[in-house]
Order: C-alpha cells, then structure tokens, then sequence
C-alpha cells in the first residue's frame, strides 16, 4: 500500500532551459535552421512544405486518437531504420574487432568516423 502512495506522488522534474546559441533543428524533417534574429517567435519548421507536413500529422492524429508524442511509420520507413540500426552495430562491431587484433590509430580513427557518419545518418528519421 505505501509502494503505491509512493508511485501516485509527482515528481519534481528539473526544467532545463535550451542553451543560448544551440542549433535549432525543423520539427519535420530534422535539418538544422538558420539562425534568426531575436524579433518575433523562433521558427519551428524549415520551410511551408514541413509546416504543412506537421500540420497534416497533428490532425491525422488527433482523428486516430493516438497520443500527441506517438510516432507512425510505414512498413518501408521501419525496413529503412533497421537496416541503418544495423549498419551502426556492425561498424561498432568493427571497431571492437579492429582494436582487438591491435589496430592502428589511423585505422581506429577511420572506422569511428564510419560510425559517426551512420548515427548521424540515423538522427534523419524522415
């Protein structure tokens, strides 16, 4: 009985401000926005295109009552993301294997840039 007192009580969370000068990213397809001014509201989209496509999402998930945070993709986009999840793993998998047999620093380097260039492949999710 207390476990559930526990559980029903809200915890603090710590609002954390976004940093000054941090890169701004559109709420659709994920590129980085120019930076603006400091007149009138932050952009949240690059362009009419990914605000129009925001907006079609938004009221297609408010008909379907799937929550706000939820995210829906096709059978294409799931195939996609998993081929680029696997891609990463076995390019962390190289550098296991590389630094195992004795590598060199100059191989190391070049593998990790492998896999810094599949992760940021991976932040594009659209």
């Amino acid at each position: 009985m207390r476990e559930a007192a526990e559980l029903a009580q809200p915890v603090p969370v710590e609002v954390v401000p976004a940093r000054r000068g941090a890169p701004r990213h559109c709420g659709w397809c994920g590129r980085r926005l120019p930076e603006g001014g400091n007149v009138g509201r932050r952009r949240r989209y690059c362009g009419q295109s990914c605000r129009q496509r925001a907006y079609e999402r938004r009221t297609a998930l408010q008909r379907s009552g799937l929550p706000e945070d939820a995210v829906v993709l096709s059978d294409t986009e799931v195939a996609a993301l998993q081929d680029r999840l696997f891609q990463l793993r076995c390019a962390a998998e190289d550098i296991v294997t590389a630094a195992d047999d004795g590598a060199d620093l100059r191989e190391l380097r070049g593998l990790a840039a492998e896999v810094a260039r599949a992760a940021k492949d991976l932040e594009q999710l659209r």
